[in-house]
């Protein structure tokens, strides 16, 4: 199948969105000075039967990584959710980055995408994403509105891929590490201090071995420094997706994801239900994402 591909674009950069995959993106390329095109997202594949996560970009509606134990209780009563993807134990990111995605409307600087039918468990809900490029940034707004019948915790979250090398340096300050177990479920919330492994304060190298943690106490500013071959930038996150997931299996990976999202792993089954919105029905839960390749941030 020959998936569309939705394509803005300006003298300095250029964004492609495949709707029909999870309304994810497919590239996101920035002319440097010297008028050659660099990398800021890990290119998709541009094959379909890769699945989304071969994309550059994906959004996480109505929740972010790992629900365990079959689902979880809200409301006086339990609310079973299904494992979604092969090969995974528990369900894990939603389904809006499985749906197809319509086309509401397009310009020469937005593109603006909607799921009106995203259903997982007991979550109904109608998403929609809006897409700007400028030529020094792009800023994504996912939305979500709850069609459930009755309240219910809900999360939201993008997950980007970005190309690594020997070269890739992160920085970005943080209170609290969750370590997950075996399962990728999480164990304890650990304290930074300046001398921890996970202290990603100053610029970086990420480490040598597998790392798949999320960071809490994260202010929402994350810089990259990348080596020739791709672009140095600053993602930036709305206040409310105020929980960082590092995630790369190892050096010989040519890729890293730094998701900003709304609440930890498995928040439904944690205590409090930490960054989860309860949200009535016909209520909104929105956020944003902005990859900034300016100077202004050096």
């Amino acid at each position: 199948m020959q998936a569309q591909e939705i394509v803005i674009e300006n003298a300095r950069a250029r964004v492609a969105v495949v709707p029909c995959m999870g309304g994810g993106i497919a590239q996101l390329d920035v002319r440097g000075a010297d008028g050659r095109f660099r990398p800021l997202l890990r290119p998709w594949s541009g094959r379909t039967g890769d699945g989304p996560f071969a994309l550059a970009s994906n959004v996480l509606v109505p929740f972010s990584n790992r629900i365990s134990g079959g689902g979880f209780a809200f409301g006086g009563q339990f609310h079973g959710v299904d494992p979604n993807l092969a090969g995974e134990e528990f369900p894990i990111h939603g389904d809006g980055f499985t749906r197809e995605w319509g086309v509401s409307e397009r310009d020469e600087t937005t593109v603006i995408l909607h799921c009106p039918d995203g259903g997982i468990g007991p979550f109904r809900y109608d998403a929609r994403q809006t897409l700007v490029l400028s030529q020094t940034r792009l800023e994504v707004c996912l939305e979500v509105t709850s069609t459930s019948a009755t309240a219910l915790p809900f999360g939201i979250g993008f997950h980007p891929w970005f190309p690594r090398s020997r070269q890739t340096k992160i920085r970005f300050p943080a209170n609290k590490v969750w370590l997950e177990d075996e399962r990728h479920l999480p164990m304890a919330a650990i304290d930074i201090d300046a001398k921890s492994r996970w202290d990603f304060s100053a610029l970086t190298a990420l480490p040598d071995g597998w790392i798949n943690n999320a960071f809490t106490g994260w202010p929402g500013v994350c810089d990259v420094e990348q080596g020739a071959d791709a672009l140095s930038f600053r993602l930036s996150a709305s206040d409310n997706l105020d929980v960082a997931l590092v995630f790369s299996p190892g050096p010989d990976a040519d890729f890293f994801c730094f998701e900003p999202v709304s609440h930890p792993v498995d928040a439904h089954n944690l205590p409090g239900l930490p960054g989860l919105a309860i949200l009535a029905p016909h209520e909104t839960l929105a956020g944003t994402m902005t990859l900034d390749w300016s100077s202004s941030w050096h």
